[in-house]
């Protein structure tokens, strides 16, 4: 066993990895470098909780007591400069060399603009972090219009805090529907219909959008006309952290390059939640679920060669107004998609040429989610189930 885990990151994933390696009987030194000073705590409520609650909470991943018995040893805020594999040695931005027997990336990403005007406006802001969280916040607090520049997951969730708020909002989306790489075409159109019920002005097929500053508050210039706004939110997805991994020689294609068991293309080190590409889909699935659960099994085969690999499908939810949306799969070409509404739930069910699912998306039903993944695993035929018919009952598929 290892005397010295050095994990780079210090969100979910690493988080995540330094609890299981302890679980599981670990008892020599973990080192954590992270940007951040908080504890390791989740994202999925930075667009949620930390914006609608009166008195937010730092969403902690465990107790500080749990936090307390992991014995980590922390190097906070500090950055990782470059990792020299031949000594096995971590350089980190105050010149310290920190020294390894095995490394984990766990270095997630950061919130991506569209240019450096953007980034250099007072009130153009992003939602990565607890501080950005904490910052936007307040300046919701003193808005009354707000643009949200992106029609995806974590466009739609900011836009629904905000009208819940009571925030007028703008939603600008370039492509011509919502979360258009992630579900199909029915599934952009009820997003679509459930926020314009909300009084979210949503509008697809923008184009570049432009910047500029009115006295102070931000301009933005869509298809030759210009609207002024208290405050502007940019979620137009992450770029990841690759560049430790690029420069350090690892094999880097979308993601870094890992195995079912999360190792990169040496052996010594392993990468585990956005950073690490997922073995099924050959892309970044950034998900809380596959941060934790990658990064749990990655953790386990850290010390022991012969765990399972990691590969389960893809699985991410979005909480929006009163509606809990889950998302199982990924798309692919060539899938039909067939829909089924009930009273409470409305599901969307992509099925491959051979009849077996490969995305299913529910409104408000766990239920069916559990079951979808029960049948993925199994590779069950559906083409002959009357899907639709919600007199049909799911649960005789079990």
């Amino acid at each position: 066993m290892s005397s010295r885990i050095v994990i780079i990151g210090g969100g979910q994933a690493g988080g995540w990895a330094a609890k299981t390696l302890r679980d599981e009987g670990f008892d020599g030194e973990i080192c954590i470098v992270a940007e951040e000073v908080w504890d390791f705590y989740e994202r999925p409520p930075l667009s949620k909780a930390a914006l609608l609650d009166a008195e937010p909470q730092l969403p902690r991943l465990f107790t500080q007591d749990a936090q307390q018995a992991l014995n980590l040893r922390w190097f906070r805020p500090r950055r990782a400069e470059a990792i020299v594999r031949d000594e096995k040695v971590v350089m980190l931005d105050n010149g310290e060399k920190l020294a390894y027997d095995q490394l984990l990336l766990a270095t997630g990403g950061r919130a991506r603009l569209p240019g450096n005007d953007w980034r250099a406006h007072p009130q153009v802001y992003t939602l990565r972090h607890w501080d950005d969280a904490t910052r936007l916040k307040q300046r919701l607090a003193e808005s009354q219009r707000l643009a949200v520049v992106g029609g995806g997951w974590i466009g739609l969730e900011i836009a629904a805090s905000a009208r819940k708020s009571g925030v007028d909002v703008v939603l600008f989306e370039q492509q011509s529907a919502l979360c258009q790489r992630s579900v199909n075409a029915a599934v952009s159109e009820e997003l679509l219909a459930l926020h314009r019920e909300q009084g979210v002005d949503v509008r697809c097929g923008c184009g570049a959008l432009e910047l500029s500053d009115n006295h102070g508050r931000p301009e933005i210039h869509c298809d030759g006309q210009r609207e002024t706004f208290d405050a502007v939110v940019v979620g137009i997805g992450v770029e990841l952290n690759l560049e430790l991994a690029r420069a350090a020689g690892l094999k880097v294609d979308r993601a870094i390059v890992v195995d079912g068991q999360g190792r990169t293309s040496d052996p010594a080190i392993f990468a585990a939640g956005d950073v690490a590409q997922h073995l099924r889909y050959g892309l970044s699935v950034q998900s809380w679920a596959f941060a934790q659960n990658q990064a749990v099994a990655t953790a386990k085969a850290m010390i022991d060669p012969t765990a399972p690999a990691y590969d389960e499908a893809a699985w991410l939810w979005s909480d929006q107004y009163h509606h809990n949306i889950q998302i199982l799969g990924v798309p692919q070409s060539g899938s039909r998609t067939v829909v089924r509404r009930e009273p409470r739930s409305t599901l969307f069910f992509s099925l491959g040429e051979d009849g077996q699912l490969t995305q299913l998306v529910a409104f408000n039903d766990a239920r069916t989610v559990k079951l979808a993944k029960r049948w993925m695993a199994s590779g069950r035929d559906l083409s002959g189930v009357p899907l639709t018919d919600p007199d049909f009952s799911l649960m005789s598929l079990r």
